[in-house]
């Protein structure tokens, strides 16, 4: 399947968006933080850019000190994760229009995965410190550049 842009939208479409993905790709992130922001394990699709189309709805916190929440401030919809210095996206895949395009992949934080719900699929699985561990080279191999 050919990665290409995609559109999608909140539940009311207040905010509707175009996002390329970088893969055709979902990982699920199981942190303390997405599950109370999403009511859920929440699934996402990490993206080249999103552009949305009438940000006037869009909500913006500020949820660390590298990354912000985008929500709808209409119908609350959790829309996409973002690094504040631009360098990473993800999107929720709930949100595309066509959520099945993409193929379960990976999962993030499972250390802090509740044991009341398991998935079957057979994925990468990454605890939080290796995530972070991730995230933090990619920082320093970019200000290396």
């Amino acid at each position: 399947m050919s990665v290409q842009r995609l559109k999608g939208q909140c539940l009311c479409g207040a905010v509707k968006f175009d996002a390329t993905p970088k893969q055709m790709n979902m990982g699920v992130c199981h942190c303390s933080m997405c599950r109370r922001w999403s009511g859920g394990a929440w699934m996402a699709v990490e993206a080249e850019e999103v552009v949305y189309e009438n940000d006037s709805h869009l909500g913006v916190y500020n949820s660390s000190d590298w990354g912000q929440r985008l929500f709808c401030k209409s119908c609350g919809s959790t829309l996409s994760w973002r690094a504040k210095d631009g360098s990473s996206a993800v999107v929720s895949a709930q949100s595309f229009d066509d959520p099945s395009r993409f193929a379960f992949s990976g999962q993030i934080f499972i250390d802090e995965k509740p044991d009341n719900y398991a998935f079957a699929n057979e994925t990468e699985c990454l605890t939080g410190e290796e995530v972070v561990a991730m995230f933090m080279a990619g920082q320093e191999a970019q200000s290396h550049d």
